[in-house]
């Protein structure tokens, strides 16, 4: 959006009427959503790693299972993600500055979402069959088995789109806790039911479970508790939205609300998305042709060493932890700053927005990314039944975490567009990458069945590196020079001391039986999680004392987040 835009915007708004992130302090609302991440994800590992001791994370049901369990999420964000969490936000933050604070307009936006939701949610469940055997090589007992996963796994969808836009409805109005903390009972309660499961029916190294065996009480404790835990991270919103006061209530027609123009933007985000996540689910079709190989091995009663599609999402999990807990957390306030900034067509403040916020996150993503380097290995095994699956999602974490911090880069980097409700840069970025990421999944797809998903995690790397350059290419253009200079010479630094760090967490692994086959590391999960323990220490100590010697002033800023969130508490 031009300035010219954004000053008409700024005309537009309701004279006198504070804009609620500009009562927010952003360093304590980052500090309160970052607490509730880091929670969230610390319970998110514990759910995954029962879900590997239930059902494995290389054995005969754990990549039905996983497949089923990711559609409903993909099938949201390629159909409706990205209206919900790009497109309303500047929408909402301009209508709370109306006289009624954006009531009638949230209304409505609240009433259509959920028409649209249930309807979609509909529709797609009754038609599981035809998408799981469309969009998979799984055959036979397999194919059942995924698409009965899939009848309790795709009624997610509707409570995914409540919980986002329920969230953007409170970001708006400066309530960020809630947002993020939502989804702690959601793990908490897929914890619950995957011990229940664990104690009624046994674990994967005991049972052996494969499709033959699997029965449909195993699929209600298993896929149904997983459901009930999303549908409870949105219901739960509801209660603080009713302490913003706004008296919504379910409101039907578009006129007059802006919403033609909301509309507009959103086709255009849509396209977005769907070829975002086309490219994703490309990647899950060709990650299930490996998964069916290793089946066929299974059912030989051979060795089965082969990365399908179970590995691809535990490694897909373990590498977004940096971006999770910081990239998120920041972007949702920063998103809120941006869009302030832009309805009053302030670009410097837009630029000075974005500088900052890459460089506080390249603090925290560059050391994620050197810890997952250093500990593939222990944490593979955490989320493994044997040291032979443990050293396939090793593997596997290991090459995506090259990407970290690429990633939260370019997902700030893309917020600027957003903020500025330009939705058409992004869907010229997403055809780069979309283009470049199918022929590299095609290249992984004809590749013998062992080397499928490495490839795949290679190709998730190389495209966050590549989505970072056009990313700035075309966000130069459009705000111009964002101190592009000052924030790579900050990472570099980053770098230096990540990469001495990275070799004390090595030393530490090493030291633990980390590269020998029978070595302390590989003998318990246990193991794992006491050199996960002091490995973190080592390299916490490391990186901190390395940033200090590199004199690196971000490292002053973090600190001084963590002490205004004192400050706000006392």
């Amino acid at each position: 959006m031009s300035s010219a835009a954004a000053a008409r915007n700024a005309e537009n708004a309701a004279p006198g009427a504070p804009s609620a992130p500009g009562r927010v302090s952003a360093a304590r609302a980052s500090a309160v959503m970052a607490a509730g991440t880091v929670v969230s994800r610390v319970l998110g590992l514990v759910r995954t790693a029962l879900l590997a001791t239930a059902i494995g994370a290389s054995a005969g049901v754990s990549d039905l299972f996983s497949y089923a369990n990711a559609l409903p999420n993909f099938i949201y964000l390629m159909l409706a993600g990205g209206v919900f969490n790009a497109v309303l936000v500047p929408q909402i933050v301009r209508a709370s500055r109306q006289p009624d604070r954006g009531a009638d307009y949230v209304s409505r936006i609240l009433t259509l979402a959920v028409a649209a939701l249930l309807v979609l949610t509909v529709l797609v469940t009754l038609a599981a069959p035809v998408i799981i055997e469309a969009a998979t090589r799984f055959t036979d007992g397999n194919l059942t088995l995924a698409t009965a996963f899939a009848y309790w796994c795709l009624p997610q969808i509707f409570f995914y789109g409540l919980y986002a836009v329920l969230g953007q409805i409170l970001n708006a109005n400066g309530s960020f806790g809630p947002y993020m903390w939502a989804p702690v009972v959601n793990n908490l309660v897929s914890i619950g039911a995957l011990v229940v499961f664990l104690s009624l029916m046994g674990a994967e190294q005991a049972e052996g479970y494969k499709p033959e065996t699997w029965t449909p009480a195993h699929t209600v404790l298993l896929a149904g508790g997983m459901t009930l835990g999303v549908a409870l991270q949105a219901l739960l919103l509801f209660l603080p939205l009713r302490r913003l006061k706004l008296g919504l209530k379910p409101t039907f027609g578009l006129r007059g609300t802006g919403l033609g123009r909301t509309g507009r933007l959103a086709s255009v985000t849509i396209i977005t998305m769907a070829l975002g996540n086309g490219l994703y689910f490309v990647n899950l079709y060709v990650a299930t042709i490996a998964s069916d190989a290793r089946q066929a091995l299974i059912e030989q009663g051979r060795p089965a060493r082969i990365a399908g599609l179970t590995n691809l999402d535990i490694g897909a999990m373990v590498y977004q932890l940096p971006h999770a807990v910081i990239a998120l957390s920041l972007a949702t306030v920063m998103f809120n700053q941006l869009s302030a900034a832009y309805a009053g067509g302030n670009l410097p403040e837009v630029r000075a927005v974005l500088s900052r916020g890459l460089r506080l996150t390249g603090v925290a993503t560059v050391f994620g990314a050197a810890a997952l380097l250093a500990f593939a290995g222990p944490l593979g095994m955490l989320f493994s039944e044997s040291p032979g699956a443990a050293a396939l999602n090793g593997i596997i974490i290991a090459i995506l975490a090259v990407g970290a911090p690429f990633l939260s880069a370019n997902f700030l980097l893309g917020r600027v567009f957003y903020a500025g409700e330009d939705v058409k840069t992004p869907l010229k970025i997403q055809l780069v990458l979309s283009g470049v990421g199918v022929v590299l999944a095609v290249i992984a797809g004809v590749l013998d069945p062992r080397f499928i998903v490495p490839t795949l995690a290679v190709a998730y790397s190389l495209g966050n590196v590549i989505a970072v350059v056009v990313s700035h290419v075309f966000l130069t253009r459009a705000i111009g020079p964002y101190g592009a200079g000052h924030i790579f010479d900050a990472h570099v630094r980053f770098a230096v001391a990540g990469i001495v760090a990275a070799l004390a967490g090595t030393a530490v692994s090493w030291a633990f039986g980390g590269y020998d086959a029978g070595g302390y590391l590989w003998q318990s999960k246990f193991h794992a999680v006491v050199v996960l323990a002091v490995g973190g220490v080592v390299m916490g100590a490391v990186y901190l004392g390395m940033l200090k010697l590199l004199r690196v002033a971000e490292l002053g800023q973090l600190a001084g987040s963590l002490q205004a969130l004192v400050r706000g508490r006392s």
